[in-house]
């Protein structure tokens, strides 16, 4: 495989800037648009990109229907319905809380599987994990003042948009496997369907916009563009070079850079509880990834058995799945990883 002409680090952080900045640029975007034409433009402009880049390496499109009809699921659960939800939330609420509340995902995550009791068991300081998030949730609500100020059908849309990914997530994983397409051909395929979803529900919803003004037009060209587009090809190539444990990292970059984004060019306010909360919403989603490690290698009479395919599909468009270190195959390592 050639060498990247960037090092690893640069893209890392150049992903980790793309994501972090994505809660601005839609803050920015909905002050000339629908919340709908919002998330439409970004998967239109994202879907190019991925488009350009399938034609470049020749990928071929998944055949079966049984493929198309899944990720006509995943694209409503990865990106048409969650994009749309922070589309909303943010015409409430401040793009600092948004990017927050899509640093929750880790925690529903790790919530579903001790509900559904997946084969991903738990573990003591998984769960204490998921308990210390929580605590951090409610910090940035602020609810010991009973979440006064708090404009709650936003904050509520942010939460349900960031646990709209793990569900998504597990839907992929459990129908999506051992396809036989590369993680390329079926996140560009999966955007373009996102895509139709739109096409479809945006004018049901929405009138035809009368202007195009220039900073919101072009706040959503780069939202799908650099963070629907060009981000899943960073992503794509950070696992594969540094593995999707050091490339899932990004995850505790983005809401730092959305609330240093929002306050500094935004102008947004930020009381002591979002900060301090937000690290332990961070310090929970951490130990909710943490794994533990075997002490010695198994014996020959307790030797794995080799695990199925994970399926090779990205959310396509924001910070990683938290189950991110999870092993695939060489050709979809990418699975799983991406939001907002």
């Amino acid at each position: 495989m050639r060498r990247p002409a960037l090092d690893w680090r640069i893209r890392f952080a150049g992903l980790s800037l793309i994501w972090g900045f994505s809660f601005l640029l839609i803050k920015v975007g909905t002050e000339g648009y629908a919340p709908f034409q919002v998330t439409f433009g970004r998967l239109l402009a994202g879907t190019a990109v991925l488009v350009a880049a399938m034609a470049m390496r020749r990928e071929r499109l998944p055949r079966s229907a049984r493929t198309w009809g899944h990720l006509t699921v995943a694209a409503l659960l990865l990106n048409a319905l969650p994009f749309s939800l922070f589309s909303y939330a943010e015409l409430t609420i401040p793009s600092t809380l948004a990017g927050i509340c899509n640093a929750t995902s880790p925690l529903w995550g790790m919530a579903l599987s001790v509900i559904a009791l997946s084969e991903d068991r738990p573990t003591r300081r998984r769960v204490a994990g998921l308990g210390v998030g929580f605590l951090g949730v409610l910090t940035v609500l602020g609810a010991w003042q009973g979440f006064s100020g708090l404009d709650l059908p936003g904050t509520g849309m942010a939460l349900l948009a960031s646990f709209c990914y793990p569900v998504g997530w597990i839907y992929v994983r459990r129908t999506l496997a051992g396809t036989g397409s590369s993680t390329l051909a079926l996140t560009g395929s999966q955007l373009f369907l996102g895509t139709l979803q739109l096409a479809v529900v945006t004018p049901l919803f929405t009138s035809a916009p009368t202007s195009f003004p220039l900073l919101p037009t072009v706040s959503v060209l780069a939202l799908g563009a650099l963070g629907t587009g060009l981000a899943v090809l960073l992503q794509y190539g950070l696992v594969q070079e540094v593995g999707p444990t050091t490339a899932q990292m990004v995850t505790y970059f983005i809401p730092v850079i959305a609330t240093a984004a929002g306050v500094a060019l935004l102008g947004e306010q930020l009381s002591w509880n979002t900060p301090v909360g937000a690290l332990i919403v961070l310090v929970g989603a951490a130990l909710t990834q943490s794994r533990v490690r075997p002490t010695a290698p198994p014996g020959p009479a307790e030797a794995p058995v080799a695990a199925a395919p994970e399926p090779a599909v990205v959310p396509a468009a924001g910070p990683p799945e938290p189950a991110a270190d999870r092993a695939v195959p060489p050709d979809a390592d990418a699975a799983g990883l991406s939001r907002s």
